[in-house]
């Protein structure tokens, strides 16, 4: 009988074996899977990205004044100072503004949408001047084995890979510091970078700028003695009740 059960006990544990030793582990790679490495032709400079919501000033005079026209009233023959109007680029990376229509701008930095915006206001004001900002670039951080991620707000046009980290309390006593990805793009179809903190030369790439809904994920050591104990356990509560209806049911024959 003893036997048996230690047959079954090994059983169980091979069986939970998968999730034993790593899981809570997510984004998992193969070992041949190819990163995507980072560029050094990559612009330093945040570019616009679809769904981006952008904060539009336009001024006439190359800002003189600073007076908005867009909050211009014909009828009271009066304008409101430093009013700004909230857009969003669509799905196609194009949007959609007053008088121009809906104007490509996805992929640009945000000085290069503002030349580009004050070409096309030029047509109907006098030395256009454009103020462009994004209000709601955030990135997604996983530090190690906290049971929490965290949603960093990009305030800085220029915030990188540590920085974030940083923000986000970087990483955390059980997250390998050699292995941090982070994944940009469609999820169907991601760009995957792979960042080793570890080093010098590590530290020098990770230096990158993020664009709004990058995802970083710094992969955890697993916690194997925790997890052990906590899979095996309702099988050791079953065993031990199992050998007690044995021994009082020999006890009683």
């Amino acid at each position: 009988m003893k036997k048996g059960l230690f047959v079954v006990v090994i059983l169980l544990v091979t069986l939970s074996s998968c999730r034993l030793l790593r899981p809570n582990i997510m984004m998992k790679t193969p070992k041949d899977f190819k990163f995507d490495i980072p560029q050094d032709s990559i612009s330093p400079e945040y570019r616009i990205q679809p769904n981006d919501n952008i904060d539009f000033r336009i001024f006439t005079n190359d800002g003189f004044k600073l007076i908005d026209l867009t909050s211009l009233n014909i009828a009271s023959n009066s304008v409101n100072i430093n009013q700004s109007l909230d857009y969003v680029v669509e799905f196609d990376g194009k949007v959609k503004l007053p008088m121009l229509g809906r104007i490509q701008i996805a992929g640009l930095t945000l000085r290069q949408a503002e030349f580009l915006l004050e070409e096309k206001y030029a047509d109907y004001y006098v030395k256009p001047f454009i103020i462009l900002k994004i209000t709601n670039k955030k990135v997604f951080v996983f530090t190690g084995n906290s049971d929490k991620a965290n949603i960093v707000l990009l305030a800085n046009d220029e915030t990188n890979v540590l920085q974030a980290l940083a923000t986000a309390g970087g990483i955390t006593n059980d997250g390998k510091a050699y292995k941090i990805k982070l994944l940009r793009g469609e999820l169907k179809n991601p760009q995957v970078f792979l960042f080793d903190l570890s080093t010098i030369e590590g530290i020098k790439k990770a230096g990158m700028t993020l664009q709004s809904n990058d995802i970083i994920y710094v992969e955890p050591v697993p916690r194997i003695g925790k997890s052990l104990v906590a899979e095996i356990a309702p099988y050791v509560s079953l065993l031990s009740s199992i050998l007690i209806i044995i021994t009082f049911s020999r006890t009683f024959q």
